[in-house]
């Protein structure tokens, strides 16, 4: 016969403490009384005190510190140009740039000022026979109203060309030198030879900026920095032409 034997109620913990373990974290042991929970222990290895000293930072330039990685240095694209220290990135003018907006093709004389040499004789040069095709048209009085037109003009299309190129003062735009010499022009007589000196004469005031050219040519900024110091060197042109006119015949 077989005898059955009532089962035992084991109350938490219990069976852990019959096989002699101590019974899970925050049950209530066979006695009744609860097990302490021990104290937490940071799972982090580092050392007290150490936190502090890896979350250090480091100024521009130090070295990383031991065990840190240092960001990895951007990789030059081969699709961009190398630039040297300092230097920036800016649109190169080019026929595209000239066609791009209406006050690029009058900065740059319609093209004139892409010459690879010396853009701002060129640009003179190119005002030599549009002054002579005016000159059917024009008296003094119709010049001169022409020439503030044009300076008008070229201040806001050098001001806005200068802003796309970085540069307030780009040697390719030419449209300053156009107007000054139609200045000098209006005032040479109109005689091959009169208009060549007159040339050179505002070229060598232009190039050297004689004082107080080269202060305003400095200190103005903008579109009408542009287009003012070119116009003192053609009064000086104009001096220049006067007296030789007075004593020199």
């Amino acid at each position: 016969m077989t005898t059955s034997v009532p089962s035992k109620k084991v109350t938490p913990g219990g069976e852990a403490a019959l096989h002699g373990e101590d019974p899970p974290r925050g049950e209530t042991a066979p006695l009744g009384g609860v097990v302490p929970k021990p104290e937490a222990v940071p799972d982090s290895d580092v050392m007290p005190g150490t936190e502090a000293n890896n979350r250090s930072t480091h100024t521009v330039g130090s070295e990383p510190s031991h065990g840190s990685k240092a960001d990895p240095e951007p990789m030059p694209s081969p699709l961009s140009p190398s630039l040297p220290p300092g230097a920036s990135a800016q649109p190169r003018p080019d026929k595209a740039f000239v066609r791009r907006h209406l006050a690029h093709f009058i900065a740059f004389g319609g093209g004139v000022g892409l010459s690879k040499i010396a853009p701002g004789t060129a640009g003179t040069l190119a005002a030599l026979p549009l002054f002579w095709i005016f000159n059917y048209f024009l008296d003094a009085p119709g010049f001169l109203m022409l020439i503030g037109a044009m300076f008008i003009i070229g201040i806001w299309a050098c001001a806005v060309t200068g802003k796309a190129l970085g540069s307030h003062d780009h040697g390719g735009m030419v449209w300053d030198e156009i107007t000054a010499f139609f200045l000098v022009l209006v005032f040479t007589p109109n005689v091959l030879i009169w208009q060549a000196f007159a040339f050179l004469l505002f070229r060598v005031f232009d190039i050297i900026k004689p004082p107080p050219i080269r202060y305003y040519d400095t200190k103005l900024r903008g579109g009408f920095g542009v287009m003012f110091d070119d116009i003192l060197a053609a009064f000086y042109a104009l001096l220049c032409l006067a007296a030789w006119k007075a004593f020199g015949t």
